[in-house]
């Protein structure tokens, strides 16, 4: 199964987190890929190009989204056969075109947020969390969620250890 992060707004492909997490998932026997979509401000547009990436795929995917990397994420688990969604400080409520009031992808989700989050506020993952049902877990750390990355990263292999079970 692949493992298809995506990055904020102001970050890249291959982030602190997302190398840290990308270690995780090959060591459960995950492949891992990150999108790149530095120079695309448009949270739409990405939603664009993830969904076209997406629409190649042969095998399943779950997919990994990080602030506006979650806004796409979660659009695009919404229009696809997503098998996960890991999302941390999603930009939900934030603007684009997306309605978080309506959207429930059809697959097992997680999101993690920091409480003193100055980007993001955690209000908006309660929100969506509290709709959907979705797992919400919050840690004492801000929007880019590096001091509590190690208990990021155990949420997230226990995540994927339950996808391999189900």
């Amino acid at each position: 199964m692949l493992v298809i992060f995506n990055h904020g707004k102001e970050s890249g492909p291959w982030g602190s987190k997302i190398k840290v997490l990308a270690k995780t998932a090959e060591a459960l026997g995950f492949s891992v890929t990150s999108v790149d979509y530095q120079g695309i401000d448009d949270p739409d547009q990405r939603v664009e190009k993830l969904t076209t990436y997406i629409e190649a795929l042969t095998e399943n995917f779950l997919l990994v989204g990080s602030s506006m990397g979650g806004y796409v994420a979660t659009v695009a688990a919404a229009k696809t056969k997503s098998r996960g969604l890991f999302l941390m400080a999603p930009a939900f409520y934030l603007g684009g075109q997306a309605n978080f009031d309506e959207l429930t992808p059809a697959c097992e989700t997680q999101i993690v947020h920091g409480w003193k989050d100055d980007i993001v506020p955690v209000e908006n993952s309660w929100r969506y969390a509290e709709r959907t049902r979705a797992e919400l877990h919050l840690v004492n750390d801000g929007h880019r969620l590096i001091d509590s990355l190690p208990q990021t990263n155990a949420l997230f292999k226990r995540f994927l250890e339950t996808l391999l079970k189900g």
